[in-house]
C-alpha cells in the first residue's frame, strides 16, 4: 500500500465511495463512543495494516462517521471496530473486539478463511472474520444492456438456485463453473429452450454458508450478510472483485436472450441471529436501532422471521439502507425485479405491530428508480400474518400460496375444492378484489423452493426430512401431497403413469390460468429431492438439478416446453384484465362447463370442470377440461361452427408424445362427447377445416 493521507471525510454517500485519488469512508452509528477503520493488506489477515481513529470533532456528522482516505482505490479491503456501550438490558450490544462489516459493503472477502464460531466467541479472530473490500462500481462494460421491462402478462418465471443449477457433475460444465453465475451463463440455451422469461435466482446476496446444523450448510441462502454484495460463493472468478463482474457478465447474459432476472431479496432479518447469535455487523454497529428489540425486555429480539431476529425495516435508517440496496441492484446490476421474502415483516413497527401504511412498502412501490421493476411480495411471515390479496399498493405482485394449496387439494381428489379451484383458474378474483386489478399480479405456483418439488408433490404423502439432522420435525406437516398409492421411488408401471399423468394435470392447470406462471427449477424433468420439504441445509445431490434426468424425462420436458409455447402464443392467456369475476360467470370471453355442456358442477362433490375461452378477435378458440375424479367421464363438448372443428392438443392421460401434439398436426375429435380417463386433464383447439390437414 502506497502512503495515505486522512481527511474530514463527508457523510455521504454511505458505504465506501472511490473520488479524486482515494475513497471516501462514512457509516452510521448512533450511541457509539469511537469508530476505528480497519485497513488489511490481504483478506485473511487477522491484523491490520492501518488502524485509522476518527475524531469525533472532526470525523462525525451527527450519527455518521467519516472519514477521506488517499492513497486507496478498487481492491482495498476493510473493516471496522466501533466502541459504545455494551448493555442488552437497554439494546446496546457494542464490542470493539469484533470486527464488523460495512452495511453497505459492495464485496465481501474471506469467505475461504471465514468461521462463524469467530464471530460467536468473545474475542476477536479477525484472520477467520468476513472482510470488505472496496469497489469501483464505474467502467464495466455493458455494451448497451437495458432492462427488459416485459409486462406479467408476457411472464414465465423460473425460479432458480444459481449454485444448484450447474453443480451436479453432470451438468457438463467445467468444474471450475459448477455452481456459479458463469456455469449457469453456459445454460442459457436450455433456459430459452424451455421458453421461461425470467429467472427467479434464490438469494445471491451474501450470505452464511455456516448458519446451519453442524455438518450441514445453509444452501438456500437465506441467511443475509451484505446487501449490496453478490454471494462470493457463486463465482468462478476468486480475485477480490470477481464476483461483481461475473454476476454482470451473467445478467447481461440473461438479457441478451431475453430473460429478465429477478432476486429473491431477504431484509427481514440477517443472519446475526438472536442474542445467542454473532456479532459481524448491524449488532455491533447499532443493535438498538436496526433490529425489533422486545418492548419489556431490549435484551431480546421479536422474532417474525423464524430466524432468530427481526429487521426494523420501518425505521428511518433501515428504510434508506433497503432502498439504497434495491438501487444499487436495479442501476448498477441491471436487475429487472425482487422477489421479497417474508414481506409482511416489513409491514411491521419497531413493536411488532401491524401498520395500516408501512412506510418502507411504500417507498418501494413509489421510488422512481424502482418504477420499472417487477415487485412481488412473499405476502406472510413466520408468525402467521398472512395478507395474499391485501397486500398494499398498486404495483406490488404477491405469491399466491392459495393457488398453490387449492390445486393441489383439487388434483388430489378432495372434496370441497370445486370453487377454490375455479376461483385459481380465473386469476383469483376472490382474493384480488381491487376493480383494476391486474390478474397477472398473481404469482402463480404449484411449487416452489419451500416445499416438496413436482415429482415429490405426486410421491410422498409425508416429509422425509432426516438429512436435515433435525428427527424430521422441520418442514410443514401438511403438503396436500399424494403419492399415487406407494411412498416414494417404485417400478410399478401403473403408478409411475399415474405419477406422470398427475405431474401434467398440475402443469396445465398452472399455465393456463390466469395470472403469471412460475416453475420450480428441475421439474420439467421430475427433479426430487428424496421427499424431504425443507431441504435448506442440503448443498448436494438432494438438492441439485441432476441433468441425466434430461434425458430420462424427455418426454416431460417436451411437454413443458410446448405448453409454455403454447399459452405464450395465445393472446387469451396473456389478458390484462380478468375473463371473470367469480365462478359460474359466464362471459364473452369464457363459459363453465361440466360433463353437461353449459352446465358446470359446483356442488361439494363435484371433481370435474370444464372452462370454454374465446377470443374471436385473435381467433382464438379453447376447452380446457379436467377430471380429478378416480374413473373416467365424457365430456360434452361446445358446439362449433360448422367450418371449425375441436383439435386435440393436450390429453395428459396418453403417452408421450401423444399426452400434447403441435397444432398443425393435431387430431381432430370427430365426435360431439370426448371420454376422459380418470385424473387427467384436456386441451382442445378450434381450427378452421380448411386448416387443419384433416
Amino acid at each position: 500500500m502506497s502512503e495515505i493521507k486522512i481527511h474530514r471525510g463527508q457523510s455521504y454517500p454511505l458505504g465506501a465511495t472511490i473520488h479524486d485519488g482515494g475513497v471516501n469512508f462514512s457509516l452510521f452509528s448512533m450511541n457509539s463512543t469511537a469508530v476505528d477503520l480497519l485497513l488489511f493488506d490481504n483478506p485473511e489477515d487477522a491484523e491490520p495494516s492501518h488502524v485509522i481513529r476518527l475524531d469525533p470533532q472532526e470525523h462525525r456528522t451527527f450519527a455518521y462517521w467519516h472519514v477521506y482516505v488517499h492513497g486507496i482505490g478498487p481492491g482495498q479491503i476493510y473493516a471496522y471496530r466501533v466502541f459504545g456501550p455494551h448493555n442488552p438490558e437497554r439494546g446496546h450490544r457494542f464490542d470493539p473486539n469484533k470486527l464488523l462489516l460495512d452495511p453497505y459493503a459492495r464485496v465481501i472477502v474471506n469467505t475461504e478463511h471465514y468461521r462463524r464460531e469467530a464471530a460467536l466467541q468473545p474475542g476477536g479472530d479477525w484472520g477467520h472474520m468476513l472482510k470488505c473490500a472496496v469497489m469501483d462500481p464505474r467502467g464495466y462494460n455493458w455494451e448497451g444492456d437495458q432492462h427488459l421491462r416485459l409486462p406479467y402478462a408476457q411472464t414465465v418465471i423460473y425460479e432458480l438456485h444459481v449454485g444448484g443449477f450447474t453443480r451436479h457433475p453432470s451438468s457438463g460444465v467445467a468444474v471450475e463453473k459448477r455452481g456459479t453465475y458463469a456455469g449457469l451463463i453456459e445454460k442459457i440455451p436450455y433456459l430459452k429452450s424451455l421458453g421461461i422469461t425470467a429467472v427467479e435466482l434464490m438469494p445471491v446476496q451474501q450470505f452464511d454458508e455456516q448458519d446451519a446444523p453442524p455438518g450441514l450448510t445453509n444452501y438456500w441462502g437465506y441467511s443475509p450478510v451484505a446487501f449490496f454484495a453478490p454471494h462470493r460463493g457463486y463465482s468462478s472468478r476468486k480475485d477480490v472483485l470477481g464476483p461483481v463482474d461475473e454476476f454482470r457478465d451473467m445478467v447481461k447474459a440473461l438479457h441478451h436472450a431475453g430473460i429478465e432476472v429477478i432476486l429473491d431479496v431477504v431484509f427481514n432479518h440477517t443472519a446475526e441471529g438472536d442474542h445467542r447469535g454473532p456479532v459481524f455487523g448491524l449488532k455491533g454497529l447499532e443493535n438498538s436501532i436496526y433490529y425489533m428489540l422486545d418492548p419489556h425486555d431490549p435484551s431480546q429480539y421479536l422474532n417474525f422471521s423464524g430466524c432468530g431476529n427481526t429487521l426494523n425495516t420501518n425505521n428511518s435508517i433501515v428504510r434508506r439502507l433497503i432502498l439504497d440496496a434495491l438501487r444499487y441492484w436495479v442501476q448498477v446490476m441491471h436487475i429487472d425485479g425482487f422477489r421479497f421474502d417474508l414481506a409482511s415483516v416489513m409491514a411491521r413497527d419497531e413493536d411488532g405491530q401491524l401498520l395500516k401504511n408501512p412506510p418502507i412498502l411504500w417507498e418501494i412501490e413509489t421510488d422512481p428508480v424502482l418504477a420499472g421493476t417487477k415487485i412481488i411480495a412473499e405476502a406472510w411471515d413466520a408468525t402467521g400474518l398472512y395478507q395474499v390479496g391485501t397486500f398494499i399498493g398498486h404495483r406490488w405482485a404477491e405469491w399466491n400460496g392459495r393457488f398453490r394449496d387449492d390445486v393441489r387439494r383439487f388434483m388430489r381428489g378432495d372434496e370441497r375444492t370445486i370453487w377454490d379451484f375455479a376461483n385459481r383458474l380465473i386469476g383469483s378474483p376472490d382474493l384480488f378484489r381491487q376493480p383494476d386489478r391486474e390478474p397477472n399480479r398473481s404469482i402463480n405456483f404449484v411449487t416452489c423452493h419451500d416445499g416438496f418439488t413436482l415429482n415429490d408433490l405426486v410421491s410422498y404423502n409425508h416429509k422425509h426430512n432426516e438429512a436435515n439432522l433435525e428427527d424430521n420435525r422441520d418442514g410443514i406437516e401438511e403438503n396436500f401431497s399424494w403419492n399415487c398409492g406407494v411412498e416414494g421411488p417404485t417400478d410399478d408401471p401403473q403408478v409411475e403413469r399415474l405419477r406422470q399423468r398427475q405431474i401434467r394435470n398440475f402443469l396445465v392447470a398452472l399455465l393456463i390460468a390466469q395470472g403469471t406462471p412460475m416453475l420450480l427449477m428441475g421439474d420439467e424433468v421430475r427433479r426430487s429431492q428424496r421427499g424431504n420439504n425443507n431441504a435448506y441445509c442440503q448443498d448436494n445431490e438432494i438438492s441439485w438439478l441432476d441433468w441425466q434426468l434430461l434425458e430420462r424425462e424427455r418426454g416431460l420436458w417436451r411437454f413443458v416446453q410446448m405448453l409454455v409455447a403454447f399459452t405464450q402464443s395465445y393472446h387469451m392467456f396473456r389478458e390484462e384484465s380478468f375473463w371473470a369475476r367469480k365462478p359460474g360467470e359466464n362471459t364473452p370471453r369464457l363459459a363453465w362447463h361440466g360433463v353437461k355442456r353449459n352446465q358446470p358442477d359446483w356442488r361439494e362433490i363435484s371433481h370435474a370442470l370444464a372452462l370454454e375461452l374465446c377470443l374471436p378477435e385473435a381467433g382464438e378458440h379453447v376447452y380446457v377440461a379436467f377430471n380429478a375424479y378416480w374413473e373416467a367421464l365424457t365430456f360434452e363438448l361446445p358446439w362449433l361452427p360448422s367450418d371449425q372443428r375441436w383439435h386435440r392438443f393436450v390429453d395428459t392421460s396418453l403417452a408421450s408424445p401423444e399426452d400434447i401434439c403441435d397444432l398443425h398436426q393435431s387430431p381432430p375429435v370427430v365426435s360431439p362427447t370426448y371420454s376422459l380417463e380418470g385424473r387427467s386433464s384436456l386441451i382442445l383447439v378450434a381450427l378452421p377445416v380448411h386448416k387443419s390437414g384433416h
